[in-house]
């Protein structure tokens, strides 16, 4: 059964969207970097969708979880892999962020690539945040791709309660955190900035100008704690 069933994320248009998608690359970059310095990389996909990430990381060379819980998106990754015929092994999982079928400490690298920011609380994110922690080993590196709190006005208020969850997007809850709010969240649960980088910021209009209405992206290097 899917649990997204009925919702845009299990529509045909969609999936056939996700499906045409191209990996990160700056993704892929630390990915391979990884894997060299390694020899072999257990990497956890969150929120896989339909492999965009996944399969072209497994071509690399990794041994690759993808976890979603669209069922649909699940079988368009696992259609994308066979046409793809990686060198590195695939599993896929039907599976919330917050709650993961897998060993503590067992990853050496996490993807939360447009995931987190469609938690609908602080809560909610917190959990999923706590769990990339714990299925994390000590120097496993996490990359973090989200909605930062630019995309909105700066009058937007958030939900009633709620530190970083607005409604002004897309009509339902997401978060959308500032650059300082993510860092502490990410290292609240273990995971600090890589040193040599900094936060990325994506799509944010120039002072003065109108926004494209695409969302503002927070993209980010952290690394497990011992």
């Amino acid at each position: 059964m899917d649990p997204l069933a009925g919702t845009p994320w299990s529509a045909a248009s969609t999936v056939a969207g996700f499906a045409r998608g191209r990996p990160n690359p700056v993704l892929v970059h630390w990915a391979i970097r990884e894997l060299a310095r390694s020899g072999r990389l257990r990497l956890l996909d969150l929120g896989c969708g339909a492999g965009r990430n996944a399969v072209p990381l497994a071509e690399e060379g990794c041994d690759v979880i993808g976890v979603d819980l669209s069922l649909a998106m699940l079988r368009a990754a696992l259609d994308r892999r066979r046409a793809a015929a990686p060198r590195g092994r695939t599993t896929w999982l039907l599976s919330s962020a917050d709650v993961l079928p897998l060993r503590s400490g067992s990853c050496d690298f996490i993807v939360a690539h447009g995931i987190w920011n469609l938690a609908q609380s602080a809560a909610e994110f917190r959990r999923a945040t706590a769990e990339a922690a714990r299925v994390a080993r000590a120097g496993a590196v996490l990359f973090v791709f989200t909605f930062s709190r630019h995309t909105l006005a700066d009058d937007a208020e958030p939900v009633a309660g709620e530190p970083f969850v607005f409604t002004q997007f897309s009509g339902q809850p997401q978060c959308f955190l500032t650059e300082a709010q993510l860092v502490a969240e990410v290292r609240a649960a273990g995971f600090d900035l890589e040193p040599g980088t900094t936060i990325q910021e994506h799509n944010r209009p120039p002072a003065g100008a109108l926004s494209t209405g695409a969302p503002v992206i927070y993209e980010g290097i952290f690394r497990r704690r011992a």
